[in-house]
């Protein structure tokens, strides 16, 4: 930990080991507060999931995250399709812990609601035996590459209405050109019939 300008101590992802969450715990960043919570959670036992979020109606930046456990809420029951179909597993029973962290005008991300408590057993898995939360997407990442994806389709559609306008344009060139070919043929074949009667003219008299 260290200690900011007003004398508070801010969390830093290499020194958050052994420390437990509490009410007023800062952190410099979002993403620190993730790292933090995620090796809580390695450490008790659980896996954390990246929840809600909220946006400031400013500049539309998260300025409120809620980290819960994975076992958070329930799941919802649909009909199974196949009575021989296994039923799934259980994955969510409920549980209540969480961290909630609130941007600050400071810039800093303080901890504004712990709940330590579970309702499931724990079970300590080792770093290295466990995908990191942190690799999936969160959904303000969702939200960007959703985004990116919408401009990236809007810049295909340009190019292949580009694409379309010039193969029209080919097309009306070459329209036009069989047109001025077919003209000259008549012209061709006028100029012929006017020669043969010219001649059959001549040889009559």
């Amino acid at each position: 930990m260290i200690e900011n300008s007003d004398g508070k101590e801010v969390v830093t992802a290499e020194g958050s080991l052994g420390v437990e969450p509490y009410v007023g715990m800062e952190f410099e960043s979002e993403e620190s507060a993730k790292v933090f919570y995620d090796a809580y959670a390695t450490r008790l036992g659980f896996i954390m999931r990246v929840d809600a979020f909220r946006r400031s109606m400013r500049d539309g930046k998260v300025v409120w995250r809620r980290l819960v456990c994975n076992k958070e809420g329930f799941r919802k029951l649909r009909p199974r399709r196949s009575e021989n179909r296994k039923p799934r597993a259980i994955t969510r029973e409920g549980c209540k812990a969480m961290i909630v962290v609130k941007k600050e005008k400071s810039g800093k991300w303080v901890v504004t609601r712990f709940v330590k408590e579970h309702n499931h057993p724990l079970v300590t898995i080792p770093v290295n035996g466990r995908r990191s939360v942190l690799l999936s997407q969160t959904p303000d990442e969702k939200d960007i590459k959703i985004r990116e994806l919408t401009a990236e389709l809007q810049r295909e559609r340009k190019r292949s209405a580009a694409y379309q306008e010039q193969l029209e344009m080919v097309l009306r060139d070459m329209e036009d050109h069989s047109h001025h070919l077919s003209r000259n043929i008549d012209d061709i074949v006028e100029s012929v019939k006017e020669i043969e009667t010219k001649r059959v003219a001549v040889s009559h008299c």
